[in-house]
């Protein structure tokens, strides 16, 4: 990553040609892996996810995203937060740690950014290593911690073996502490060539014992933990970090998760489990540490059978010394488990129990009114009401009430926590309204037809009918089937109720269709459970699917027939069908493109794309049968004659990814990009055809790497477009373009050359003190797993 100096004021941003939205999915769609109150400030607090940014909490228990500006696709790890710090001395300052791995799948080091007036921009301080936002253990911690005692003193706990750091000028450099030697030892598995799972996962917290006094202007006792059940794994100084020693007595058995400090009991509490999370856990501690005595007390809440999980999530509560409640990482059936201590860990009171009857007696209740989908697809169909993957769960340190907890599909919590233990049941509601963490992995939106299909990773995909729907959260997931995900998804561009969708997951019927434009689906058994992932694309009447695939090649289905290998096309070829002329489907592969005239029973060469090496994208046009639209890494080709010749737009885009057709304010159509362009790598939009070009993303919207990023045009609603992202869910907004609806200076003039040729076998050391400041909008506010193992998403570099 390039970093720039430090500006004394925030870098101006370039106005772009669209205001951005989020379509509101709810939910919040991923791992929430860290919550933070400011221990001052009643009911500020942020949360931060693995792939999705830093959100911040509102008054209406709403969410506002902070980080939007600050994962262009040079940068698209920063929305990967390993760690996250408030200032107790500020409530304006937040630091976070940045970075999504820290194998060669994210190619740069991380950054600790800051922020002193609460998101709105941050800077950035640039590290000497890597950072694991979207790595394993990424839900321990916090890792990062300011000095309540004194705000230029910053510590962080590295990953990979790189130990502990230190800031002493609040951030802006930092230091390695050479008198703290352990590194936290543990690798999920050391074998696995990857890096994945074979990377030391370091160090898992930073607490500071406010009530230790100060040494030289600093806190004197300081608590870190580590990654390590084979010798010591919490460590400790008195001297404000000039010398450490592993606390004594310690239990060895377990990795520690979480410690947070009463300071009224001057008492430690520890979450341990055997794995480092967040999808692992099946053996656990909870303890009590006594500051003054030195003494540990097991204060597990369940031994025996009973205990079959590792605990995670921890919440002190700070208006009444000696309550607490943790929540168990990974009980995987019948459902999570919290449990609630009034007595410093003595006693416990679990949220639910078998009753007599041999059913659960629920001591709360479940709202998830806010994303009313939850209940279609989870609570009504599964005992797991409670979640999984809570690794944070925390009590508004001014609030006793207040609580929230992460899990791996959304946030959980209310304003009734004390109603625990007594006769009215705790109310537990989703409340991750505006965080929108989901990794898209296809838009389409049907001329005249459904407004929006957007496939989603660990979720399966949702249907907008109209653009009416937009903002409210749906009903429903796409279910029957409900997989965990939907790969791709494609309608037929004459008979347009009609949606195929295909799934990534080796064992099940991976083809779904709809006629009624995504509002139901029925499985289509001409496949069978050995082929998922890849493209599909549907034939323009409805007859014929032609699949892509992960496993089994490119494979195609006429008339519900079972699915048969296409021969003429190589393995991952990226495919079209043309939306007008039932016959024609499209395909490339490398620097070939391919054209079909028999429904995709056999393909032959078409026209060349010179200069060109890799295919990336097909768009066919809408409206008219034959014309269509080819991505690559030099630019973008057009076709007017079912892909027999070409011309290339030269002189405008290159390097070009997801391309896109949608529906302008005349009777043309817009063409949208993700490519290299005037204004760097981002989303460019035409209203004639390429030969000028507008940057619609700007610099106030980030939507991280672009190749990973999809994009749709609205087929019904002119100047609407859509983007799908890895991380931030779905965007949509109106555009202004050149030669459209409008004018903007941000053009680039580009003239249509012809180049190609027709086919004749187709008719028709220590981390830098280099920053950088960037702005984030703050909107006005009133891999796959299982559905149980939820990560938050890919990453386009995996």
């Amino acid at each position: 990553m390039k970093y720039l100096k430090l500006f004394a004021a925030v870098i101006a941003p370039v106005l772009a040609a669209t205001s951005w939205d989020n379509v509101h999915i709810g939910g919040g769609g991923g791992f929430v892996s860290g919550i933070v109150f400011h221990p001052s400030e009643k009911g500020l607090a942020y949360a931060r996810t693995d792939i999705g940014g830093i959100y911040k909490l509102n008054s209406d228990d709403s969410w506002t995203p902070i980080t939007d500006g600050i994962a262009n696709s040079s940068n698209w790890h920063n929305w990967g937060i390993d760690a996250l710090a408030l200032d107790p001395q500020d409530p304006d300052i937040i630091y976070a740690a940045v970075g999504m791995y820290t194998n060669s799948w994210d190619p740069s080091n991380g950054s600790i950014m800051k922020s002193t007036d609460q998101g709105a921009t941050w800077t950035f301080t640039s590290l000497s290593f890597k950072v694991g936002g979207n790595m394993p253990g990424r839900g321990n911690g916090e890792r990062l911690a300011v000095d309540p005692q004194n705000s230029n003193i910053v510590y962080f706990g590295a990953r990979s073996g790189n130990g502990l750091w230190k800031s002493t000028n609040a951030g802006q450099s930092f230091q390695k502490v050479t008198s703290f030697t352990a590194v936290g030892t543990y690798a999920p598995d050391p074998s696995d060539t990857y890096g994945y799972n074979s990377d030391l996962q370091g160090l898992t917290f930073i607490t500071f014992d406010s009530t230790s006094g100060k040494t030289g202007g600093a806190t004197s006792r300081i608590f870190v933990g580590t990654a390590d059940n084979v010798t010591a794994s919490v460590y400790v100084s008195e001297n404000a970090g000039s010398t450490w020693s592993a606390v004594e007595d310690q239990p060895d058995t377990f990795f520690p998760h979480k410690c947070r400090l009463q300071p009224e009991e001057k008492a430690l509490y520890l979450t341990y489990s055997d794995g480092t999370g967040p999808y692992d856990g099946t053996q656990g501690a909870v303890y009590r540490y006594d500051i003054t005595t030195g003494v540990w007390d097991d204060i597990t809440p369940v031994s025996g059978s009973s205990l079959y999980f590792g605990f995670g999530g921890l919440g002190v509560d700070l208006q009444e010394p000696g309550t607490l409640v943790v929540a168990s990482l990974n009980s995987w059936w019948p459902d999570a488990q919290l449990f609630r201590s009034t007595d410093s860990g003595a006693s416990w009171d679990p949220i639910w129990v078998w009753g007599s009857s041999g059913a659960m007696d629920r001591s709360h209740t479940m709202d998830v009114t806010l994303a009313p989908w939850i209940k279609t697809e989870f609570l009504d169909n599964d005992t797991k009401w409670l979640g999984w993957m809570i690794e944070s769960l925390e009590i508004d340190p001014l609030d006793s009430n207040h609580w929230l907890y992460g899990t791996g599909l959304t946030i959980y919590g209310g304003h009734d926590l004390t109603n625990w233990g007594t006769s009215s049941k705790v109310t537990t509601k989703s409340l991750a309204d505006g965080i929108e963490e989901y990794a898209v992995q296809e838009v389409k939106s049907v001329p005249g037809g459904t407004e929006l299909l957007a496939a989603i990773a660990d979720e399966c995909g949702f249907t907008f009918l109209a653009q009416s729907d937009l903002g409210t959260a749906p009903s429903k997931a796409w279910d029957t089937p409900l997989w965990t995900t939907s790969i791709s998804v494609d309608y037929a561009g004459n008979k347009v109720s009609n949606v195929v969708r295909v799934g990534n997951a080796a064992g099940n019927y991976m083809v779904a269709l709809s006629s009624n434009g995504g509002s139901s689906w029925y499985i289509n058994y001409a496949t069978d459970t050995a082929k998922y992932g890849g493209q599909v694309a549907y034939s323009a009447d409805a007859d014929t699917i032609l699949w892509s695939t992960s496993t089994s090649g490119v494979v195609r289905s006429a008339n519900s027939a079972s699915f048969s290998a296409v021969s003429s096309l190589p393995s991952n070829a990226v495919i079209a069908s043309d939306k007008r002329n039932n016959k024609y489907f499209y395909a490339g592969s490398s620097a070939t493109f391919y054209v079909s005239s028999n429904t995709a029973s056999s393909f032959s060469s078409g026209g060349s794309l010179s200069g060109a090496s890799s295919i990336r994208d097909i768009e066919a046009h809408p409206t008219i049968a034959g014309e269509l639209y080819v991505s690559t890494d030099v630019g973008i080709f057009h076709s007017t004659d079912f892909g027999s010749s070409f011309t290339k737009l030269s002189g405008a885009l290159t390097d070009t990814h997801r391309i896109s057709l949608g529906k302008g304010s005349s009777a043309s159509w817009n063409l949208y990009a993700f490519g290299d362009g005037s204004n760097g790598e981002r989303l460019y939009g035409s209203a004639d055809g390429g030969s000028s070009w507008t940057d619609i993303q700007g610099s106030s919207q980030t939507f991280g790497a672009i190749d990973g990023c999809r994009v749709g045009g609205s087929g019904n609603n002119a100047d609407y477009v859509y983007v799908g992202t890895n991380g931030r869910g779905v965007f949509y907004g109106k555009v202004t373009l050149s030669g459209g609806s409008g004018t903007t200076s941000s053009t680039t003039k580009a003239a249509e050359t012809s180049s190609t040729t027709q086919s004749s076998s187709t008719s028709s050391k220590s981390s830098t003190s280099s920053t950088s400041t960037t702005s984030s909008a703050v909107p006005t506010t009133t891999g796959t797993a299982s559905h149980y193992q939820q990560c938050g998403g890919f990453s386009s570099r995996v």
